[in-house]
């Protein structure tokens, strides 16, 4: 991993020497769809090589190969009047005669330049022609550090709410278990990562050419911002998936009644946007009963919609989703009457920190049947652990003990089920706190109290009086 670890470094460290680039969303940005470019190019080579009337969609002139590839090629002022004059608009406006050309004007059309420096963009282009993206051992070392870029995602501001910890997206995965031929969606897809997932998943179950081609037409996302819509893209191409099958659009921009039974899928996982508000009158596209302006209860009324019968569904949500009355009491109350909830699982505050620091939640259920039955199991932060963090996000080998109760339910400390009754009891409030949970006895000592309190204050009287005779 040495030498293509190095050059991303390189990369980033050109970067930062930039004046038009500011802070780490930016460097993010500016690498994207340089990567998608060269990994693009890449692939368009290989195509020619396989395929005798391939043919690349992207103007001979505006390939990778042919103004980028050399080294020696233009620099400086030149090199940044091509990219803004010539290069961006001429692939923002290609034709889209083919799923390839859409998918490269897509990009374009919601990317900048943002680099000032024609010398540094020369030394970021060169950095990056170090790496062959048609080797498949460069591809899958560099796959593993485009992982650790996404993963930066979740500390540079706003842009965090893109990106889902690898341990949720592994364990999803696993649990709703997508099967080869089966048809899968995430609406709020990101930077793919569960569709990169399932994509390793169906890949462990091919055994041949054509079982691992048509996991392509059934794997599916929906992103409609254009930074997590090329990393997305750029992801799955790295995943061996020659045309993405990703959506540039807001996922609830369709009215539900305009969804035919063909767009309805097998499987449907995601963590969508929570915390916000919708905009453009999207509200509107739903049923009035289900009305409202907060986005997560949305996304949950168009995934219970674009599920088969029969479909499983293994998705992200809030705290603020499971509890609350009107609108939010009757969604819930569709949501367990049309589909099996089975396993809720709580997570700790922490997860999605610091873009969020809301309680979250696990939440698994089959549509066709209702729910008579919910298990809840409460994952709890490693032993000693405080909260996760940067440096100790939460690992998928925390999953294990999860795991193995998944096949074996029974109620413990951390697990408990309840009855529909019960839950109908509390007018369809999900919100159900861990009843087993053992509250340790926290035993006082008087004479330590008093001890510590006399320490605290000398600690304030030294203070008080070096603060005193330094105003002096």
């Amino acid at each position: 991993m040495g030498n293509v670890q190095g050059v991303i470094k390189s990369v980033r460290d050109i970067m930062r020497e930039d004046r038009g680039l500011s802070g780490d969303g930016q460097r993010i940005e500016q690498l994207a769809w340089m990567l998608f470019l060269k990994i693009f190019d890449d692939k368009d080579q290989e195509l020619e090589m396989l395929e005798d009337k391939y043919k690349s969609p992207i103007p001979k002139k505006y390939q990778w190969r042919n103004w980028a590839a050399d080294d020696e090629g233009i620099t400086g002022d030149t090199l940044l009047s091509f990219m803004d004059t010539q290069l961006f608009p001429a692939l923002k406006e290609l034709s889209a005669t083919n799923p390839r050309a859409l998918m490269v004007r897509e990009v374009f059309e919601g990317n900048n330049n943002y680099m000032k420096s024609g010398t540094n963009l020369r030394k970021v282009v060169n950095k990056l022609n170090e790496i062959d993206f048609n080797v498949a051992s460069e591809r899958h070392l560099f796959g593993e550090i485009y992982e650790t870029i996404l993963k930066e995602l979740q500390n540079a501001g706003a842009y965090g709410e893109f990106y889902t910890p690898r341990a949720i997206t592994q364990f999803i995965t696993e649990m709703v278990n997508p099967k080869l031929g089966e048809d899968l969606l995430d609406p709020a897809c990101g930077t793919g990562g569960y569709l990169t997932c399932a994509i390793d998943h169906l890949k462990s179950q091919a055994k041949n050419v054509n079982q691992r081609k048509q996991i392509q037409k059934n794997i599916k996302g929906w992103e409609w911002k254009p930074l997590p819509y090329v990393l997305a893209t750029t992801n799955l191409i790295l995943h061996d998936i020659e045309l993405p099958n990703i959506t540039y659009r807001d996922a609830l921009d369709k009215p539900l009644s305009e969804y035919k039974s063909s767009d309805k899928v097998d499987c449907i996982m995601a963590n969508p946007p929570f915390g916000g508000t919708v905009a453009n009158g999207n509200e509107n596209n739903f049923p009035q009963n289900y009305r409202t302006k907060e986005s997560a209860d949305l996304f949950l009324v168009l995934m219970m919609h674009l599920l088969k019968q029969g479909g499983r569904a293994g998705i992200v949500l809030p705290d603020g989703s499971l509890t609350g009355e009107g609108v939010k009491a009757r969604l819930r109350q569709k949501l367990l009457e049309d589909c099996n909830v089975h396993t809720i699982v709580r997570l700790p505050q922490s997860v999605f920190a610091p873009y969020a620091t809301v309680n979250t939640n696990l939440i698994f259920f089959e549509k066709g049947k209702p729910t008579k039955d919910i298990w809840y199991y409460e994952h709890r932060l490693p032993e000693g652990a405080k909260a996760y963090n940067k440096t100790k996000p939460i690992r998928i080998e925390e999953f294990e003990p999860i795991k193995k109760w998944w096949k074996k339910r029974t109620e413990s400390e951390v697990s408990w089920k309840v009855s529909i009754d019960t839950i109908i009891e509390r007018n369809y409030d999900l919100d159900i706190k861990n009843p087993n949970k053992v509250v340790e006895e926290v035993v006082y000592d008087s004479k330590k109290i008093i001890s510590d309190l006399k320490h605290s204050f000398a600690k304030c009287n030294d203070l008080l009086e070096e603060l005193t005779v330094s105003k002096k």
